[in-house]
This record gives C-alpha cells, structure tokens and sequence, in this order.
C-alpha cells in the first residue's frame, strides 16, 4: 500500500509540480484518488491566491508567442511576487502557454471584472431582448448564464484552457500559484493578427 501511494504521489507531483507534502496530503483527504486529488491541489492554490490577495506580484516578465505562419502573435506581461519565480524557466513556460491560448482563443478582456460597464450594459440589454415575457428572477438567471457564457468566451481568465477542456486559464494560473507559493497574475496581454 505504501508503494503505491508513494507511486501516485510521484504521478501527482510530476502532474502538477506541486510540492510532496502537498501531493501526500491530497492523495489521502481523497482517497488515493488521483483526479480529485488534482482538483484539491488546484483549490488550496484559489486559497493561496485569496491569502495573497494583497501581496505584490512586482517582478514579472513579458512573454511572446508568434505562430508557425507568422500570421498571429500575442505577448503576455506576467508577474509573479519574487525575482526568483519570475525569471525561472516554470514561470516563463506558463507565461508562453498564456501567449499561446491569447494567440489561439483571441481573448478581448483579462477578466470579467475588466470589461468596461458600457459593454456590460450592452451586452445585458442584448441578453434581455428575447426573454422579455419571463419572470423578473428568471430573467435575472437567463442573463447572469448568457454573461457567465460570454466571458468563456471572450475573457482570458474564464477561457476554457485550449490543452484541458477541464480547466479554465484561472484554474491553471491557480495551479503554478500553489506550485510557487506565491501569488501569480497576469496583467495584461495583445494580439496581433495578419489579415486579409
């Protein structure tokens, strides 16, 4: 039994990155169980991410991504609370998959919380048009769905991760965020595309 728990601890770390004591702990609050076992890793990482709301990511770097074809590029500013994290090559690799899903999904905004009040009242005015004859509380859900839906769609953080239909690009930033041990934000981003 401890050869195998010693087994998926290794599976588990090699996984996600984060620490052995961290990856035993979840093995066992889980049962062993290596799947749920990475969903409680991601959320001790939403926790770190809350306790260090107001700590300063101050050291980053800017990480570039230009398709095969030359045709679209995006550049990502990443940040991270020491020198350390920021300018080692995990952090530079996570920056890159951001660069890459910025690149692949052309996010408009970083976050719902980014996306200026005009837009938002547009969008609610254009989600209220055909539900119109629906109960005031359901009409509130409907909308609060149709907006939840857009910003899958068009803010960086609520994408779903182009490599993991299971994971949004927040889900990811919380996992390096537990496997660093400090808070991991990405500030801001571009895309640049060729058209015709």
């Amino acid at each position: 039994m401890e050869k195998e728990l010693l087994e998926k601890i290794k599976i588990l770390r090699e996984l996600t990155g984060a620490p052995v004591g961290k990856c035993k702990e979840a093995l066992e609050k889980e049962n062993g169980d290596l799947e749920r076992a990475k969903i409680y890793l991601r959320k001790i990482g939403e926790g770190l991410l809350e306790r260090k709301k107001e700590a300063t990511a101050g050291h980053g770097i800017i990480e570039s991504y230009l398709h095969f074809n030359g045709r679209v590029g995006a550049l990502v500013e990443a940040r991270a609370e020491t020198d350390f994290v920021a300018r080692s090559l995990e952090f530079k690799k996570l920056a890159h998959t951001i660069a890459v899903q910025v690149a692949t999904m052309n996010p408009l905004y970083l976050s719902l919380e980014n996306v200026p009040e005009e837009v938002i009242r547009e969008k609610i005015e254009e989600f209220s048009q055909d539900i119109k004859d629906k109960p005031e509380k359901v009409r509130e859900e409907i909308i609060k769905g149709r907006l939840r839906k857009w910003a899958e769609e068009k803010c960086l953080l609520d994408q779903v991760y182009y490599k993991d239909e299971n994971l949004r690009v927040s889900d990811l930033i919380n996992e390096y965020a537990n496997k660093f041990g400090e808070k991991i934000e990405i500030r801001r981003f571009t895309r640049l595309s060729v058209d015709d």
